[in-house]
């Protein structure tokens, strides 16, 4: 029999969990399946995957409506609720469903895994009171001690990340294309907890992670790079030095984040937290779809297994990596050519300034959240309105 990959990544101290949630894998068994045989331990979902899953996959044809919800829909017009609350009772179903099958998972690896991911609206990332107040009513009203509550980490977010894990709340801090930006993350986790210990209140039950996005990095880059060539590059050396870069920036900036994450648990105060039985804020990669059909498949899996981390897949990359991950302890190979390429991007032939790629990076993340979430709203209203009693 084939050795299933997944399963042995495991053994490096990388969890895997999928990027997608829909209510037909949960009815199906292939969720069940996926977590008993194919050592899947978490789940993520977030507003463009729910758009999918309920308004239909709009590539498959404008009519291609995912009539599995109608019922639930019916019945949410029939209790005279607004659209904002159906869309709510749905998702919130599908949530509390996967957390019951992830459930054993949870228990079994004593509160680590078996996580399920939901993001605030993401049209509150910049109001940290907004996030905080949903952040406390989702994790209330799902009900489930392994939901994680996803925040984005803008500067809004962050505020909002340690009120709420000074409150018990499991938390997926997203969006973070920067390292700096990983390091305010694990650093507002810290005071989260540190307030908590501070009330006296157990901290061994609160788990975070701190999801390090890869491939729209590479996109990004990649880009501008390309833009540059396509003017025409006459020197054989600076053409070299441009396509030594192309397809490697993401993986060095998380190689680098995982360097400061070492950093940050080799500190007192971190030490004083995991003497409590605080449990490390893992590095999560996401994003982790190749783009680029000239790379690998697998690339944002095989370079980036270590332990305390999580690599978080969509289905392809699943089955891609079921097949042929390539599977070795690599987060911390290579971390001075690392360091080097980034410094790289500096060099006046390339000239491409990280910051301002992180920070387009940020403001389209929101975005591309944002788009899926409004156009799901209006789809279920004219749903809803369809299904209204005349």
């Amino acid at each position: 029999m084939a050795t299933n990959h997944l399963l042995e990544i495991k053994q490096h101290g990388q969890s895997i969990w999928m990027d997608n949630l829909n209510r037909d894998i949960i009815q199906s068994g292939e969720l069940k399946n996926l977590v008993e045989n194919q050592g899947i331990s978490g789940i993520t979902s977030n507003p463009a995957i729910f758009e999918k899953a309920i308004s239909g996959d709009k590539t498959q044809g404008v009519n291609a409506d995912n009539a599995m919800y109608d019922a639930d829909i019916e019945a949410g017009v029939r209790a005279g609720l607004p659209t904002y609350k159906i869309y709510e009772s749905l998702v919130f179903a599908d949530i509390r469903n996967a957390c019951d099958i992830l459930r054993p998972v949870y228990e079994a690896s004593n509160t680590l895994d078996g996580y399920v991911s939901i993001e605030v609206p993401p049209t509150i990332a910049h109001d940290t009171q907004a996030t905080i107040n949903e952040a406390r009513r989702y994790f209330q009203e799902i009900g489930r001690e392994n939901v994680m509550i996803k925040i984005p980490g803008t500067k809004a977010g962050l505020p909002a990340v340690e009120q709420v894990i000074s409150e018990g709340i499991n938390v997926n801090i997203t969006l973070l294309f920067s390292v700096e930006s990983y390091i305010n993350t694990a650093w507002a986790y810290i005071r989260g907890l540190e307030k908590r210990v501070a009330q006296g209140q157990d901290i061994s039950k609160i788990s975070s992670v701190a999801s390090f996005f890869l491939s729209r990095i590479d996109s990004n880059v990649d880009a501008k790079i390309d833009e540059k060539l396509k003017h025409g590059v006459d020197d054989i050396n600076l053409e070299a030095k441009l396509r030594a870069v192309k397809g490697k920036v993401a993986i060095a900036n998380a190689k680098i984040a995982y360097q400061e994450y070492n950093k940050i648990i080799e500190s007192d105060r971190w030490q004083a937290l995991a003497a409590k039985g605080a449990n490390v804020q893992r590095l999560l990669w996401a994003s982790t779809s190749t783009k680029d059909p000239d790379y690998s498949d697998v690339m944002y899996v095989d370079e980036l297994i270590g332990p305390d981390t999580v690599n978080t897949l969509p289905p392809a990359t699943i089955k891609a990596c079921a097949d042929h991950c390539d599977v070795a302890d690599r987060v911390e190979t290579d971390v001075e050519q690392a360091y080097q390429l980034i410094e790289s991007l500096k060099d006046p032939d390339i000239n491409i300034d990280i910051n301002v790629v992180m920070d387009e990076l940020l403001v389209e993340g929101i975005d591309k959240f944002v788009k899926p979430f409004e156009s799901l709203m209006n789809s279920l209203e004219n749903k809803v309105k369809l299904l209204s009693p005349v």
